[in-house]
């Protein structure tokens, strides 16, 4: 008896819980939604302007034109604002007093490329979308043909430029050569070369360093590249165009001009017995003066030969007696 009165008290409440819904969307399907029953709201931590509230108020309109809440498709209405570009997501839903809530969460650029001729935005996930003719968000300005799954990485180097102050106001914009990263300065014309995008954290650590440490203090002028590319090193490059820097290059010049003359005295030396060297190369004359006394112990055997004739005439003379 327990069991059945449980079951016919669960049928009753479900019963009357959808009179009340019933009755419900009767009474509220022929109101119409009027502006102040929609309510828009911005999710986004970063403000950006890519749509506003007026453009999600005209989608409404047009989704509904009627204006009644019966008439409303809000899965169909939710898809619609899902699908433009600069939304990252959307969820619309409906309360019991007829009022219609959009809270919309916008897509925040993290850079902006410029690829084969075309500008677009790409986000922390690694998406694009376009750029917009009324607004445009300040973000890091990237060059180059960068891939698309190179796009969180790349990303990832943006956002730690950005929560740096020192690197935010360094750093102005990254370009891709080959298969090269640079960072472009603001101060001077050098640009950072990083190589790839692998050990970033490291490599941007070790610059920063190198720069408050060193660069700072030096004319802005005075290197054309500082790479980082490579593993627990710096490499710097001389402006050629700088001034000051004329008397370390023509140094510089001059230790490779010493360079193949050097090597051109030792060739001798190594190589004395050829034939050749000897007739083009002047140093060759000193072994020719050292072989002319190894021609002079001929006649010297030549004296020892006549001693020996000189020596038996006497013989012959003592015989004779």
């Amino acid at each position: 008896m327990k069991n059945k009165y449980r079951i016919l008290k669960i049928a009753v409440t479900v019963i009357i819980l959808g009179l009340l819904l019933s009755f419900s969307l009767k009474r509220f399907s022929g109101q119409k939604i009027t502006d102040n029953k929609i309510s828009v709201k911005m999710n986004e931590k970063t403000p950006v302007y890519f749509i506003d509230e007026k453009d999600i108020r005209e989608i409404v309109k047009k989704e509904n034109p009627s204006g009644k809440v019966g008439d409303l498709n809000i899965p169909t209405l939710e898809k619609k604002i899902n699908s433009l570009p600069a939304v990252d997501s959307a969820n619309v839903y409906l309360n019991l007093n007829g009022k219609l809530y959009l809270d919309i969460k916008q897509r925040v650029p993290v850079f902006r490329l410029n690829k084969d001729g075309k500008d677009f935005y790409v986000d922390e996930k690694g998406t694009e979308f376009p750029i917009s003719k009324t607004y445009s968000h300040p973000c890091m300005l990237v060059t180059g043909n960068v891939k698309p799954d190179e796009y969180q990485k790349l990303a990832e180097l943006v956002e730690k430029i950005d929560k740096d102050d020192f690197s935010k106001k360094f750093f102005i914009g990254i370009s891709k050569s080959k298969d090269d990263y640079n960072l472009l300065t603001s101060d001077g014309n050098y640009k950072v070369e990083i190589g790839d995008l692998d050990n970033i954290e490291f490599k941007v650590k070790g610059l920063k360093t190198f720069v408050e440490k060193y660069l700072v203090f030096q004319d802005p002028q005075k290197y054309s590249m500082v790479s980082v590319k490579y593993q627990n090193q710096i490499v710097t490059t001389l402006n050629p165009y700088f001034k000051e820097n004329d008397s370390i290059l023509k140094a510089g010049n001059m230790e490779l001009a010493k360079a193949p003359a050097l090597a051109a005295v030792k060739k001798p030396d190594i190589l004395p017995k050829s034939a050749e060297t000897k007739k083009t190369k002047t140093p060759s004359a000193k072994p020719k003066e050292k072989a002319k006394p190894k021609t002079t112990v001929k006649p010297k055997e030549t004296k020892k030969t006549e001693k020996k004739p000189a020596t038996t005439k006497p013989k012959a003379k003592v015989k004779i007696e």
